[in-house]
């Protein structure tokens, strides 16, 4: 086995045994383009030697997926997914883990109609509204890992022969899961820990409200009596710990829903809908977007805000320091897998029900009259960078620097 096979297989064990940690019995589903075929065998087969009951994979094709939006009639776009919405739905209910291995070019659906785009994320949104709920309270245990696909690899290097692309993109997702010389599920038991020890200090903090200063950033987040800052680990509800993105370099919390003021400034392009946004501020009165501009995809970002009227608010704030190992690659992905992992961040729609202190069993509503954000959508968008300084607010008004120049200042 040569060396990339070898990381390759390295890959497939972590995403099985740490990423979505399948235990026996249980059934993996795996959603995943054609593309990543032989990756996904090599998980396939992990996870039967794992003890993993049965795997079943869904396979997609971006070929296929820009055919459809180029010609399909445009009533194809409003008919809900609900067969693939209730299996998914069921398989979780009986206790499924889900891995998604992603692969996606930022420009897919470059010039495709907003409004087919739009229609078929809001009825995508609505038929899994159950599903994503369950998801956003860690019923079940779900991960997503990467792959290159040769239109992505020459979006991040479009300097380096076309020969040599997709080899650099593998080479760099390989370094930021932590595959390498060293015992990877090991180096992962100690990156969670680190992380960990982070949000267990900003738990003991309980601050009212952070405070968020930068080029074309002046931002105050009120956060939810009862919130928790967690990190890259999960527990779903049989008790087993997750990792729902790897890579992770993120501690993160819920913000109150009304209680977001100011204006903030993307600092990475957002790949969304197919589409890239760029160069973009929102400005926010009592936790509402109010106003917005960007320098390119401004009709993608109206189309996101405009999902519903919880996208018009917060659901996640999340800290990430300037210099940590993706953010020190000066690479962008044009990924948010990755690139969220580089900066601090801020996801526009649904709140984690895990981000608040017995949220996991409430009902909507009740999460709701807590201040958590209800939405058919949940999408990040990086706002970090090495000039911002973010404090904290104690209950008496009291502000404590928690990030300097883009970095922990403890």
């Amino acid at each position: 086995m040569n060396n990339f096979e070898s990381k390759l297989q390295q890959y497939a064990e972590l995403a099985v045994k740490v990423g979505v940690n399948v235990h026996p019995g249980q059934t993996l589903v795996v959603n995943a383009p054609i593309t990543a075929a032989h990756f996904v065998r090599l998980i396939v087969k992990a996870a039967y030697n794992t003890g993993a009951k049965l795997v079943k994979v869904n396979w997609s094709d971006e070929t296929v997926t820009r055919l459809h939006y180029d010609l399909a009639p445009d009533e194809a776009f409003s008919i809900e997914p609900k067969w693939f919405a209730g299996e998914m739905t069921e398989l979780v209910e009986e206790g499924a883990a889900i891995l998604h291995v992603i692969a996606e070019n930022p420009d897919l659906l470059n010039g495709v109609a907003q409004e087919r785009i739009v229609t078929s994320q809001k009825v995508r949104g609505k038929a899994l509204e159950k599903y994503r709920s369950y998801q956003m309270a860690d019923k079940f245990s779900w991960s997503i890992v990467a792959v290159p696909s040769p239109e992505w690899a020459a979006k991040v290097f479009p300097d380096l022969p076309e020969a040599q692309q997709v080899d650099r993109l593998w080479d760099v997702i390989f370094k930021t899961v932590r595959i390498g010389e060293q015992d990877a599920v090991a180096e992962w038991k100690t990156h969670l820990h680190n992380l960990d020890s982070r949000a267990d200090l900003l738990n003991s903090k309980k601050y009212k409200k952070l405070h968020y200063t930068a080029p074309g950033t002046d931002l105050t987040i009120e956060l939810p009596a009862g919130h928790i800052w967690v990190s890259g680990g999960s527990v779903n509800e049989q008790g087993h710990v997750f990792i729902a993105n790897m890579p992770t370099e993120e501690v993160f919390t819920a913000p109150l829903k009304t209680g977001v003021n100011g204006t903030v400034r993307s600092t990475k392009p957002l790949s969304y809908g197919g589409n890239l946004i760029d160069g973009f501020s929102l400005t926010f009165k009592d936790g509402r977007i109010i106003d917005y501009t960007a320098e390119q995809g401004l009709d993608a970002l109206k189309n996101l805000i405009e999902m519903d009227e919880g996208a018009h608010y917060l659901g996640e704030v999340a800290l990430v320091p300037h210099q940590s190992p993706i953010s020190d690659t000066n690479i962008l992905f044009y990924n948010t897998l990755f690139d969220e992992n580089a900066s601090n961040h801020l996801a526009i729609g649904n709140a984690y029900a895990f981000c608040l202190e017995g949220g996991k069993t409430m009902s909507k509503d009740e999460l709701i009259e807590h201040g958590m954000n209800s939405s058919l959508t949940h999408v990040d968008f990086m706002i970090g960078s090495g000039e911002m300084n973010i404090n904290g607010v104690t209950a008496e008004g009291a502000e404590e620097p928690i990030f300097v120049n883009g970095n922990w200042a403890f």
